[in-house]
């Protein structure tokens, strides 16, 4: 029988911080310090206090187990997870943000996080505490999804970057080679997708290649597409 017993919930948020570093789709993740799952690897999180916004909850989490200044991340909520027995503690409902960002700093671990690192994505999945797997592999395909619609992708570039820098990242995330010329032709012919700088990268060998920045776009129109994707 179902009870009608009012749920005594508390608030934490988890975050999940991508970027991409040597060639891979990392995450950052942290070690816990504390029970429940102490020495387990997690996402960066925590309670919500009580006169505290989620938001401003999420920047200090980030902040206090990481050492980065969640302030000047791009923090998006991608999803709410409540499963009633996610968290051994008790009721617990989880906010979680998504970040996307290109050369972020080294983590430095401290509060109730014995240690932080990036991490790359498929080295850590399926071996996260409470449910961070699954909010792990939600905000990856959110990722993946939002660079096939949106002009996501530059956010994992530096300022100035080429047409294979972009093409760099969409591999990385999606996980698939992408050829060149047919990709290359997409990105230009997109309008506000990028925009050319003027000024060309002078490689050791080969031909200078040019540089661009991000466009004023937020949307692709039409979208980029993952193989098999309908």
């Amino acid at each position: 029988m179902t009870t009608r017993e009012h749920a005594h919930l508390r608030i934490a948020v988890d975050l999940v911080v991508l970027t991409v570093r040597e060639g891979t789709l990392q995450a950052l993740v942290i070690t816990r310090g504390n029970e429940p799952f102490a020495g387990q690897p997690a996402l960066p999180g925590g309670f919500v206090r009580t006169d505290e916004d989620i938001t401003d909850a999420a920047v200090r989490e980030l902040g206090e187990e990481t050492g980065l200044d969640g302030g000047s991340l791009f923090l998006e909520q991608f999803a709410v997870f409540g499963e009633p027995h996610r968290d051994p503690r008790g009721r617990v409902v989880s906010v979680a943000y998504l970040a996307i960002m290109p050369d972020l700093p080294l983590p430095t671990a401290g509060s109730d996080a014995s240690n932080a690192a990036w991490s790359p994505v498929d080295a850590v999945r399926g071996s996260l505490a409470f449910d961070h797997d699954r909010i792990l592999d939600e905000a990856v395909e959110r990722a993946r999804r939002r660079l096939e619609l949106t002009t996501l992708a530059t956010r994992f570039c530096a300022a100035e970057f080429t047409i294979g820098d972009l093409r760099t990242v969409y591999e990385i995330v999606w996980g698939e080679a992408l050829d060149p010329r047919n990709f290359s032709r997409k990105v230009v012919n997109t309008e506000g997708f990028v925009e050319p700088t003027g000024t060309k990268r002078m490689p050791p060998t080969g031909r200078p290649a040019a540089l661009y920045r991000a466009g004023a776009a937020t949307t692709l129109n039409p979208p980029i597409m993952r193989t098999g994707t309908p």
